[in-house]
């Protein structure tokens, strides 16, 4: 059985987890040095099914500003991070755009929307 360590990131603490296989476990991984169950449901999505929330920048047009803050409404598997960036790096939005307006609907088939996180006159 080989044990893998990580510092969570769900908290300001940032406990530093240790994660081993165990068959015997019903959610099939021990996890150690975690100071709360958001550390323990945290370790196992990192070894399951690690996502990401992407925060970005768009380009924007007619705007004080040249760029819009963006970001995922959810996360997004972790492996789709640079095919998503991508995308976020290929769009553009015309003025006036206001903050938690959706950009992308389902962005690359995931379900999770992309939305302006500041409103731009």
């Amino acid at each position: 059985m080989g044990k893998k360590e990580i510092i969570c990131i769900v908290c300001p603490i940032g406990c530093h987890l240790q994660i081993t296989k165990d068959d015997t476990d019903p959610k099939g991984y021990k996890i150690q040095g975690n100071q709360c169950k958001r550390g323990e449901r945290y370790g196992i999505l990192e070894m399951t099914n690690p996502t990401r929330v992407i925060t970005s920048t768009i380009k924007i047009n007619r705007a004080l500003l040249n760029r819009l803050p963006v970001k995922t409404k959810g996360a997004i598997p972790k492996d789709m991070n640079y095919q998503c960036m991508e995308l976020i790096n290929s769009l553009e939005v015309d003025a006036p755009v206001k903050v938690g307006q959706v950009i992308v609907e389902d962005i690359l088939g995931t379900g999770v929307q992309l939305v302006a996180t500041r409103s731009m006159e």
